[in-house]
Protein backbone atom coordinates (compact mmCIF):
# COMPACT_ATOMS: atom_id res chain seq x y z
CA UNK A 1 0.00 0.00 0.00
CA UNK A 2 1.22 3.50 -0.82
CA UNK A 3 0.36 6.87 0.73
CA UNK A 4 -0.74 9.57 -1.69
CA UNK A 5 -0.82 13.20 -0.51
CA UNK A 6 -2.33 15.73 -2.91
CA UNK A 7 -2.42 19.53 -2.62
CA UNK A 8 -2.45 19.69 1.19
CA UNK A 9 -2.40 23.19 2.69
CA UNK A 10 -2.75 24.33 6.30
CA UNK A 11 -2.88 27.78 7.89
CA UNK A 12 -3.19 28.57 11.60
CA UNK A 13 -5.31 31.25 13.21
CA UNK A 14 -2.22 33.39 13.90
CA UNK A 15 -1.65 33.74 10.15
CA UNK A 16 1.16 31.22 9.84
CA UNK A 17 0.85 29.14 6.68
CA UNK A 18 2.37 25.84 7.80
CA UNK A 19 1.83 23.85 4.59
CA UNK A 20 1.70 25.11 1.01
CA UNK A 21 0.11 22.78 -1.54
CA UNK A 22 2.01 19.64 -0.46
CA UNK A 23 1.90 16.65 -2.84
CA UNK A 24 3.85 13.42 -2.26
CA UNK A 25 3.58 9.77 -3.29
CA UNK A 26 5.13 7.64 -0.56
CA UNK A 27 5.73 3.94 -1.32
CA UNK A 28 6.25 1.08 1.12
CA UNK A 29 9.60 1.19 2.92
CA UNK A 30 11.49 3.91 4.75
CA UNK A 31 10.73 7.44 3.55
CA UNK A 32 12.59 10.47 4.89
CA UNK A 33 11.01 13.89 5.36
CA UNK A 34 13.97 16.17 5.94
CA UNK A 35 13.77 19.81 6.97
CA UNK A 36 14.83 22.35 9.60
CA UNK A 37 12.86 23.01 12.76
CA UNK A 38 9.69 24.92 11.92
CA UNK A 39 9.61 23.68 8.32
CA UNK A 40 6.13 22.14 8.63
CA UNK A 41 7.16 18.53 9.24
CA UNK A 42 5.20 18.06 12.46
CA UNK A 43 2.12 19.74 11.00
CA UNK A 44 2.16 17.29 8.11
CA UNK A 45 2.76 14.32 10.42
CA UNK A 46 -0.16 15.29 12.68
CA UNK A 47 -2.38 15.65 9.62
CA UNK A 48 -1.41 12.19 8.36
CA UNK A 49 -2.04 10.81 11.85
CA UNK A 50 -5.62 12.23 11.76
CA UNK A 51 -4.90 14.62 14.65
CA UNK A 52 -5.72 17.78 12.72
CA UNK A 53 -7.52 18.79 9.54
CA UNK A 54 -5.91 20.49 6.54
CA UNK A 55 -7.57 23.48 4.93
CA UNK A 56 -7.60 21.74 1.57
CA UNK A 57 -6.31 18.71 -0.29
CA UNK A 58 -6.70 14.92 -0.14
CA UNK A 59 -4.79 12.03 1.43
CA UNK A 60 -5.27 8.38 0.51
CA UNK A 61 -3.60 5.32 2.01
CA UNK A 62 -4.36 2.56 -0.43
CA UNK A 63 -8.16 2.58 -0.70
CA UNK A 64 -8.59 4.47 2.60
CA UNK A 65 -9.50 8.15 2.46
CA UNK A 66 -7.41 9.42 5.39
CA UNK A 67 -9.42 12.61 5.92
CA UNK A 68 -12.83 10.94 5.81
CA UNK A 69 -12.13 7.46 7.22
CA UNK A 70 -10.17 8.36 10.33
CA UNK A 71 -11.12 5.27 12.31
CA UNK A 72 -9.94 2.98 9.53
CA UNK A 73 -6.65 4.87 9.40
CA UNK A 74 -6.14 4.58 13.15
CA UNK A 75 -6.63 0.84 13.00
CA UNK A 76 -3.58 0.51 10.76
CA UNK A 77 -1.54 3.44 12.11
CA UNK A 78 1.49 3.48 14.36
CA UNK A 79 2.48 6.99 15.47
CA UNK A 80 5.47 8.12 17.52
CA UNK A 81 5.23 11.91 17.98
CA UNK A 82 8.19 14.13 18.76
CA UNK A 83 7.03 14.62 22.34
CA UNK A 84 4.96 12.01 24.13
CA UNK A 85 4.17 11.60 27.80
CA UNK A 86 4.38 8.37 29.75
CA UNK A 87 3.30 7.80 33.33
CA UNK A 88 6.63 7.72 35.22
CA UNK A 89 5.36 5.29 37.87
CA UNK A 90 3.98 2.77 35.36
CA UNK A 91 5.98 -0.34 34.53
CA UNK A 92 6.86 -0.97 30.90
CA UNK A 93 5.14 -4.35 30.62
CA UNK A 94 1.97 -3.19 32.35
CA UNK A 95 1.61 -0.01 30.32
CA UNK A 96 2.25 -1.76 27.00
CA UNK A 97 -0.38 -4.33 27.97
CA UNK A 98 -2.81 -1.46 28.64
CA UNK A 99 -2.10 0.10 25.24
CA UNK A 100 -2.61 -3.32 23.63
CA UNK A 101 -6.11 -3.45 25.14
CA UNK A 102 -6.83 0.00 23.71
CA UNK A 103 -5.57 -1.21 20.33
CA UNK A 104 -8.22 -3.92 20.39
CA UNK A 105 -6.17 -6.97 21.37
CA UNK A 106 -8.76 -8.35 23.80
CA UNK A 107 -7.75 -12.00 24.27
CA UNK A 108 -5.39 -12.25 27.27
CA UNK A 109 -3.07 -14.94 25.92
CA UNK A 110 -2.68 -13.25 22.53
CA UNK A 111 -2.05 -9.92 24.24
CA UNK A 112 0.63 -11.43 26.49
CA UNK A 113 2.39 -12.91 23.46
CA UNK A 114 2.27 -9.60 21.57
CA UNK A 115 3.57 -7.60 24.53
CA UNK A 116 6.46 -10.01 25.11
CA UNK A 117 7.38 -10.07 21.44
CA UNK A 118 7.46 -6.28 21.18
CA UNK A 119 9.46 -5.83 24.37
CA UNK A 120 11.99 -8.33 23.11
CA UNK A 121 12.10 -6.74 19.66
CA UNK A 122 12.79 -3.32 21.19
CA UNK A 123 15.35 -4.79 23.60
CA UNK A 124 13.29 -3.88 26.67
CA UNK A 125 12.39 -7.34 27.93
CA UNK A 126 14.99 -7.32 30.70
CA UNK A 127 13.64 -4.02 32.05
CA UNK A 128 9.95 -4.82 31.55
CA UNK A 129 9.21 -4.49 35.28
CA UNK A 130 11.08 -1.22 35.71
CA UNK A 131 9.18 2.04 36.03
CA UNK A 132 9.26 4.27 32.97
CA UNK A 133 10.41 7.21 35.05
CA UNK A 134 13.80 5.52 35.35
CA UNK A 135 14.21 4.89 31.61
CA UNK A 136 16.89 6.68 29.60
CA UNK A 137 15.90 8.76 26.58
CA UNK A 138 16.72 5.93 24.22
CA UNK A 139 14.74 3.41 26.26
CA UNK A 140 11.75 5.75 26.25
CA UNK A 141 11.97 6.09 22.48
CA UNK A 142 12.16 2.33 22.04
CA UNK A 143 9.13 1.94 24.29
CA UNK A 144 7.34 4.49 22.11
CA UNK A 145 8.16 2.35 19.08
CA UNK A 146 6.78 -0.73 20.85
CA UNK A 147 3.51 1.15 21.38
CA UNK A 148 3.50 2.34 17.76
CA UNK A 149 4.00 -1.25 16.50
CA UNK A 150 0.97 -2.67 18.31
CA UNK A 151 -1.43 -4.28 15.86
CA UNK A 152 1.12 -4.64 13.05
CA UNK A 153 0.42 -1.21 11.53
CA UNK A 154 0.90 -0.68 7.80
CA UNK A 155 1.46 3.07 8.18
CA UNK A 156 4.06 4.14 10.73
CA UNK A 157 4.95 7.77 11.42
CA UNK A 158 7.93 8.75 13.58
CA UNK A 159 8.60 12.44 14.25
CA UNK A 160 12.18 13.47 15.19
CA UNK A 161 12.83 10.07 16.78
CA UNK A 162 16.61 10.29 17.33
CA UNK A 163 16.88 13.84 18.66
CA UNK A 164 18.75 13.75 21.96
CA UNK A 165 19.84 10.11 21.74
CA UNK A 166 23.44 9.14 22.39
CA UNK A 167 25.29 7.46 19.47
CA UNK A 168 24.77 3.89 20.71
CA UNK A 169 21.04 4.39 21.32
CA UNK A 170 20.71 6.10 17.95
CA UNK A 171 22.18 3.07 16.17
CA UNK A 172 19.86 0.69 18.02
CA UNK A 173 16.88 2.87 17.21
CA UNK A 174 17.73 3.21 13.52
CA UNK A 175 18.16 -0.55 13.21
CA UNK A 176 14.71 -1.00 14.73
CA UNK A 177 13.16 1.50 12.32
CA UNK A 178 14.80 -0.29 9.41
CA UNK A 179 13.16 -3.56 10.44
CA UNK A 180 9.79 -1.81 10.67
CA UNK A 181 10.14 -0.58 7.09
CA UNK A 182 10.29 -4.06 5.61
CA UNK A 183 6.50 -4.53 5.52
CA UNK A 184 5.02 -1.06 6.03
CA UNK A 185 5.12 2.55 4.92
CA UNK A 186 7.39 4.21 7.48
CA UNK A 187 7.75 8.00 7.40
CA UNK A 188 10.78 9.34 9.23
CA UNK A 189 10.41 13.07 9.90
CA UNK A 190 13.70 14.61 11.00
CA UNK A 191 16.19 17.46 10.71
CA UNK A 192 19.11 15.02 11.09
CA UNK A 193 20.56 14.30 7.64
CA UNK A 194 22.39 11.15 8.72
CA UNK A 195 19.15 9.44 9.72
CA UNK A 196 17.80 9.80 6.19
CA UNK A 197 21.04 8.90 4.42
CA UNK A 198 21.42 5.69 6.42
CA UNK A 199 17.83 4.45 6.24
CA UNK A 200 15.65 5.85 3.50
CA UNK A 201 15.22 4.74 -0.10
CA UNK A 202 13.27 7.89 -0.95
CA UNK A 203 13.14 11.33 0.61
CA UNK A 204 11.73 14.84 0.41
CA UNK A 205 13.15 18.13 1.62
CA UNK A 206 10.62 20.52 3.16
CA UNK A 207 11.13 24.14 4.20
CA UNK A 208 8.67 26.90 5.06
CA UNK A 209 5.81 24.50 4.38
CA UNK A 210 6.89 23.71 0.79
CA UNK A 211 8.40 20.59 -0.75
CA UNK A 212 11.69 21.68 -2.33
CA UNK A 213 12.93 18.30 -3.52
CA UNK A 214 11.55 14.77 -3.82
CA UNK A 215 13.98 12.09 -4.93
CA UNK A 216 16.11 9.08 -4.05
CA UNK A 217 19.05 10.03 -1.79
CA UNK A 218 21.66 8.40 -4.02
CA UNK A 219 20.26 10.18 -7.11
CA UNK A 220 20.32 13.56 -5.37
CA UNK A 221 23.96 13.00 -4.47
CA UNK A 222 24.78 11.89 -8.02
CA UNK A 223 23.13 15.01 -9.47
CA UNK A 224 25.33 17.23 -7.27
CA UNK A 225 28.63 15.67 -8.33
CA UNK A 226 31.11 18.19 -9.71
CA UNK A 227 29.24 21.10 -8.13
CA UNK A 228 30.56 21.09 -4.54
CA UNK A 229 33.91 22.64 -3.76
CA UNK A 230 35.95 22.76 -0.56
CA UNK A 231 38.38 25.27 0.88
CA UNK A 232 40.03 25.77 4.27
CA UNK A 233 40.18 29.40 5.35
CA UNK A 234 40.79 31.56 8.37
CA UNK A 235 37.52 32.41 10.08
CA UNK A 236 38.02 36.13 9.49
CA UNK A 237 37.97 35.51 5.72
CA UNK A 238 34.44 34.08 5.82
CA UNK A 239 32.50 37.35 5.34
CA UNK A 240 34.38 38.15 2.12
CA UNK A 241 33.94 34.61 0.80
CA UNK A 242 30.27 34.88 1.71
CA UNK A 243 29.91 37.79 -0.71
CA UNK A 244 31.64 35.99 -3.56
CA UNK A 245 30.24 32.46 -3.49
CA UNK A 246 27.20 30.36 -2.61
CA UNK A 247 28.28 28.92 0.73
CA UNK A 248 26.30 25.80 1.61
CA UNK A 249 28.04 24.79 4.84
CA UNK A 250 30.94 25.65 7.11
CA UNK A 251 32.65 23.59 9.78
CA UNK A 252 35.21 24.55 12.38
CA UNK A 253 38.15 22.19 12.24
CA UNK A 254 41.19 22.67 14.45
CA UNK A 255 40.66 26.42 14.72
CA UNK A 256 40.20 26.89 10.97
CA UNK A 257 37.04 26.98 8.87
CA UNK A 258 36.24 24.37 6.23
CA UNK A 259 33.89 25.84 3.65
CA UNK A 260 31.74 23.97 1.13
CA UNK A 261 30.37 26.05 -1.72
CA UNK A 262 28.05 25.30 -4.62
CA UNK A 263 29.28 26.17 -8.10
CA UNK A 264 28.56 24.75 -11.55
CA UNK A 265 32.17 25.45 -12.54
CA UNK A 266 35.48 25.75 -10.70
CA UNK A 267 35.41 28.75 -8.35
CA UNK A 268 39.18 29.08 -8.44
CA UNK A 269 42.47 27.30 -7.87
CA UNK A 270 42.13 27.67 -4.08
CA UNK A 271 39.17 25.27 -4.09
CA UNK A 272 39.16 21.50 -4.51
CA UNK A 273 36.29 19.50 -5.98
CA UNK A 274 34.86 16.99 -3.50
CA UNK A 275 32.39 14.13 -3.62
CA UNK A 276 29.11 15.45 -2.20
CA UNK A 277 27.06 13.73 0.47
CA UNK A 278 23.43 14.10 1.49
CA UNK A 279 24.28 16.95 3.85
CA UNK A 280 25.60 18.91 0.87
CA UNK A 281 22.38 18.14 -1.01
CA UNK A 282 20.27 19.32 1.91
CA UNK A 283 22.09 22.60 2.49
CA UNK A 284 22.23 23.35 -1.25
CA UNK A 285 18.47 22.93 -1.58
CA UNK A 286 17.80 25.08 1.50
CA UNK A 287 20.23 27.77 0.30
CA UNK A 288 18.67 27.92 -3.15
CA UNK A 289 15.19 28.21 -1.63
CA UNK A 290 16.26 31.07 0.63
CA UNK A 291 17.22 33.19 -2.37
CA UNK A 292 20.38 34.15 -0.53
CA UNK A 293 23.99 33.28 -1.06
CA UNK A 294 24.34 31.64 2.32
CA UNK A 295 22.62 28.53 3.61
CA UNK A 296 25.22 27.34 6.05
CA UNK A 297 25.43 26.03 9.56
CA UNK A 298 28.58 26.19 11.63
CA UNK A 299 29.51 22.95 13.33
CA UNK A 300 32.28 22.14 15.78
CA UNK A 301 33.97 18.89 14.80
CA UNK A 302 36.85 16.91 16.20
CA UNK A 303 40.38 17.42 14.90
Amino acid sequence: MALRIQNISKSYSNGVKALHNISLNIPAGMYGLLGPNGAGKSTLMRTLATLQEPDEGTINFGVINVLEQKEEVRQTLGYLPQDFGLHPKAKAEELLNYFAVLKGIKEKKARKEVVEALLRQTNLWDVRRQKLGGFSGGMRQRFGVAVAMLGNPKLIIVDEPTAGLDPAERVRFLNLLSEMGENSVVILSTHIVEDVSELCTRMAVINKGKILLETEPHKAIEDLKGKVWRRVIEKKALPRLDQEHVIISTKLLGGRTVVHIFSETSPGSDFESISPDLEDVYFTVIAQDSGKKVGHEVKEVAK
